[in-house]
């Protein structure tokens, strides 16, 4: 059995590597076309909505998904009850939100929202079909076959959005693109999975799930709510483009994040929750995962903000040069957010979903005060703002995992700090290299190369445990106790 474990975890970080390369890859392709066809207004208005539709979505899955995978034995009756009482729900919400529509479009004064709204939010209908597909892919580690799905939604919806633009169909062109990602990866969950449902309604065992479930479903709407009401304000009291603006620097930054979050969210949670039995071993896994979680966010993210201004204006030109130094400010958090990503993952395995909902909930409710305290003082302020809040959190999510797996302060210094100081000094002296180049092309290259350059070699000469592991995984070698 451990010995499947370090197989399976090693293989699934190793897909999800992968697949979230390929993926951003794609997301990168896709969003520089959209990005010189569309103009910020046409994020914007797409970007009022991604609040209502993360929440709609958040209801409809329930956490029924991670309640899932802390499951011992699952049964085919489990999955079954799930689907269907998603299914119900889904289509509840879309009915409520299709009458709410001209209320929405009203609150940021835009009529054109009503019917691009019921038109956006049919996208949570959809997924909830394959809600039960993707908590048995999730269950169990098919981490390569949720990969494929998500590559290829990304590919097939990335042409229909093109294609849509580039005739003149303006934020439309962005909102049947998600419609058309949903449905191809919701496709590919019936496909990929061996799991169909049965016309046998038996709800009865969402009852013992329900009370670890319903806390995951208020933690992820005050998730969704902490990490995108600064588009509602930005919505409200400032204009499209600057909701556009900042959409723009966002999804830069999730890009980035999400490489080494998804590389790490198809195992970390089911392997920890395995080993949740042996507090010292999972406290080593831990520690392990955290370390090399650290190795690759810091360089990554704290790279990208060094690289930002090139970027942004030769992917997408300078009419979306705003966007560049949100995106600086944005990655240093995004450099925490797979971190923690993996507190959180410890503290469900414990099934402490309580203790994650009320952080999560306290975050969000410090998050949406901070950000109306500060709204009159400008959109500098309030991204500052937001990043402080978010990277000053992981610090309390220590503080939880403390208590559960005994990890000391120092140790979570020297498993996390290293790397970030190391990073960080190496994009000083980057930037204070390539400050005087004048062409930008070559100024972006010389960044990167530089980059890459020092951090790799830095690593090797400080002979970092870490550094030998990761050129293990990439050559299947790679050990995970």
């Amino acid at each position: 059995m451990a010995l499947s474990l370090k197989e399976k975890t090693a293989k699934g970080l190793l897909w999800g590597g992968l697949s979230n390369g390929i993926q951003q890859l794609l997301n990168l392709f896709f969003g520089i076309f959209l990005a010189r066809k569309l103009t910020p207004d046409d994020y914007g208005m797409v970007g009022m909505l991604t609040i209502f539709s993360l929440i709609a979505a958040s209801l409809q899955e329930s956490g029924f998904t991670t309640a899932l995978a802390n499951k011992k034995v699952i049964q085919h009756k489990d999955y079954n009850a799930v689907f269907w009482f998603n299914l119900g729900l889904s289509i509840t919400i879309y009915i409520i939100l299709f009458f709410a529509a001209p209320f929405i479009a009203d609150f940021y004064n835009e009529p054109e929202l009503e019917i691009l709204a019921r038109y956006s939010f049919l996208s949570f209908v959809i997924s909830s079909l394959g809600t039960a597909q993707n908590a048995y892919l999730f269950c169990n580690l098919m981490t390569k076959q949720k990969g494929i799905a998500i590559i290829l939604g990304i590919f097939i919806s990335g042409i229909t959005g093109i294609c849509l633009a580039y005739n003149g169909y303006a934020y439309w062109g962005i909102a049947t693109q998600n419609l058309t990602y949903v449905t191809v990866i919701t496709f590919c969950y019936w496909y990929f999975s061996p799991w169909r449902p049965t016309f046998h309604f038996d709800f009865s065992p969402l009852k013992s799930m329900f009370s670890f479930s319903n806390r995951i479903l208020l933690t992820n709407i005050f998730s969704h709510i902490n990490n995108n009401f600064l588009s509602v304000i930005l919505g409200k009291f400032y204009t499209d483009a600057a909701v556009g603006y900042f959409n723009q620097a966002n999804k830069w930054n999730y890009m980035g994040h999400q490489l080494i979050t998804g590389m790490v969210s198809g195992v970390a949670q089911p392997v920890l929750a395995q080993v949740s039995d042996d507090r010292e071993r999972q406290l080593r896994v831990f520690r392990k995962m955290l370390r090399f979680t650290s190795f690759l966010s810091f360089p990554a993210m704290l790279g990208l903000s060094l690289a930002a201004p090139e970027i942004i204006v030769i992917a997408i030109t300078d009419k979306w040069s705003e966007s560049a130094w949100m995106l600086q400010i944005l990655c240093v958090s995004g450099a925490f957010i797979p971190l923690v990503y993996l507190f959180s993952s410890l503290v469900l395995s414990k099934g402490k979903s309580y203790i994650y909902m009320w952080n999560t909930i306290v975050q969000s409710l410090v998050q949406l005060a901070l950000m109306l305290l500060f709204s009159d003082y400008g959109i500098y302020t309030m991204v500052v703002v937001y990043v402080s809040v978010h990277v000053s959190w992981l610090f309390v999510w220590y503080c939880l995992v403390r208590h559960e797996i005994g990890l000391s302060f120092w140790d979570m210094i020297k498993d996390i700090f290293p790397f970030a100081i190391v990073a960080l000094l190496v994009m000083f002296s980057v930037y204070n290299l390539t400050v005087e180049i004048e062409n930008i092309y070559v100024r972006l290259v010389a960044k990167i190369f530089c980059a890459v350059l020092f951090y790799a070699g830095l690593m090797a000469v400080l002979g970092g445990q870490t550094f030998k592991e990761c050129m293990g995984y990439i050559f299947k070698r790679g050990k995970v106790n």
